[in-house]
């Protein structure tokens, strides 16, 4: 049994080791375990979580049932969906460890999965509640748009090829800018490529409807798809079009084709004063479930240089390699990229699990901070899309997880070797990004620039980078 939950390139060494580790750290906690959890403070309680949270994925790395079991028992006595962040987060982060559990046995777990059934309308659904309840997509449609708007002006014929192919409200802003320009508007054409058909259709007639109230000879092209089967020919780029393309949060879904096991391997928490930053930070009075974690979390940049360092096989990397280079080829005059800024990507569920504690917070903190504890659209999107996000990130292994987001020096990696060259996000393509923070009416989230690379955060956690591209001659 315990061969079945070894993870990938771990040792029972290793995560013996760990689980020593955190049953250490826990011996101070033993009076609060035993407290009722309507007696504890936030803080004492988040501390709690934290460590169960972390016991627990010890358990289920080592195949230690019994032990497993009894933790996440103590877990659901202190989680909550409806909560503070840390009781959210935990149920999120408990269920995904479970449902791991439940992966050793293929049959019990697709019996209790059968009836889940994924509902198109609840895909759009989950959009518009990220669209609306938080600023990161917005903030990425004003300088997409804006870099497009700057690389494509004189042009008379553009081509705007979407890999996202989800967010109608991204082109119709763009019409309208387009619509404006002092030559007239260009004959613009769209791709949108979507593995849902009617996610497509709805994009298709929300444009061609703008498009027609603002006069723009306007063509938009479905291309169904998923991205890593993507016939390229299918994107119809014609001599003569002036060609964009756009990305938001999909290049790290091709990563799966790069699932290698001597890929980066680093410990959970390689100097035990970490581990003293932890409790310290912890049992101070914080705001946050970000200034909880402070202290713990593994250096940002650590697996990204780790990952520099250890490269993937040739085999592997020629599948992700092969798209980028297929976008090179298609000669566009710019292209942007926006991805999740974080280190989910390493080798053993363990240091996953530290890594996505860490950043997820953030985006639960975000939720707090400005959305009702009550608010079933909170919970929606809680649980539609950062659940099954973090499900995927400590529950699924090989091709089956998705959700493999990385820094962005990586992705400056990958984009220089397939030869793209860096375009600054231009000055007013800045100015407009933090004059929308500025009046989002929230002094957590905030803009960081490096080299004309953007970054959005919060405090100063960087949670997704902006960067736009063309290619070397």
């Amino acid at each position: 049994m315990e061969s079945m939950f070894q993870e990938e390139g771990s040792s029972s060494v290793t995560s013996s080791s760990s689980l020593q580790f955190f049953s250490m750290m826990s011996l101070s906690l033993s009076p609060s375990l035993g407290s009722s959890p309507y007696q504890m403070k936030c803080e004492e309680r988040g501390l709690v979580l934290i460590h169960l949270l972390l016991a627990g994925a010890n358990f289920v790395a080592t195949g230690d049932l019994q032990n497993a079991n009894l933790t996440l028992e103590q877990i659901s006595q202190h989680a909550s969906l409806d909560g503070d962040t840390m009781q959210r987060i935990a149920s999120y982060f408990s269920e995904a460890l479970a449902d791991r559990i439940l992966k050793t046995w293929p049959g019990i777990h697709r019996a209790l999965n059968s009836s889940r059934i994924t509902m198109v309308s609840d895909e759009i659904l989950v959009q518009k509640l990220f669209f609306e309840l938080l600023p990161f997509l917005k903030f990425s449609y004003i300088l997409t748009n804006q870099a497009i708007v700057e690389a494509m002006e004189g042009e008379k014929m553009v081509h705007i090829v979407d890999l996202y192919g989800a967010g109608p409200a991204q082109w119709i802003s763009l019409l309208q800018v387009l619509s404006a320009r002092p030559e007239g508007p260009p004959h613009l054409r769209i791709t949108g490529v979507h593995h849902k058909k009617e996610v497509l259709d709805q994009m298709a007639h929300k444009l061609t409807e703008e498009a027609e109230k603002l006069d723009i000879p306007f063509q938009f092209n479905p291309v169904l798809s998923k991205l890593e089967n993507l016939d390229f020919e299918k994107l119809g780029v014609k001599t003569g079009e002036a060609l964009a393309i756009s990305s938001i949060m999909q290049l790290h879904s091709l990563l799966a084709l790069d699932d290698d096991a001597s890929r980066r391997k680093l410990p959970l928490l390689s100097k035990n004063s970490n581990a003293i930053h932890l409790q310290k930070g912890l049992l101070t009075n914080q705001n946050t479930l970000g200034d909880l974690l402070d202290g713990y979390s593994p250096s940002p940049d650590s697996a990204s240089a780790s990952a520099s360092s250890s490269p993937a096989s040739s085999s592997a990397s020629m599948n992700s390699e092969s798209f980028l280079n297929a976008l090179w080829g298609l000669s566009p005059k710019v292209m942007v990229v926006t991805e999740q800024d974080f280190n989910h990507n390493c080798l053993t569920m363990m240091e996953r699990l530290a890594e996505a504690l860490f950043s997820y917070a953030a985006y639960f903190d975000c939720l707090e901070s400005t959305v009702s504890r009550a608010s079933m659209d909170r919970l929606k999107l809680e649980k539609m899309l950062f659940g099954e996000e973090i499900k995927n990130i400590i529950a699924c292994e090989g091709c089956e997880r998705k959700e493999r987001h990385e820094k962005m020096d990586r992705w400056i990696q990958r984009l220089d070797l397939s030869g793209f060259a860096n375009v600054p996000i231009s000055y007013y393509g800045m100015l407009q990004g933090r004059r929308f923070l500025q009046t989002y009416g929230c002094e957590g989230y905030k803009m960081r620039e490096e080299c004309g690379r953007v970054m959005i955060c919060w405090q100063e956690r960087s949670l997704f980078s902006i960067t736009a591209w063309r290619p070397r001659k």
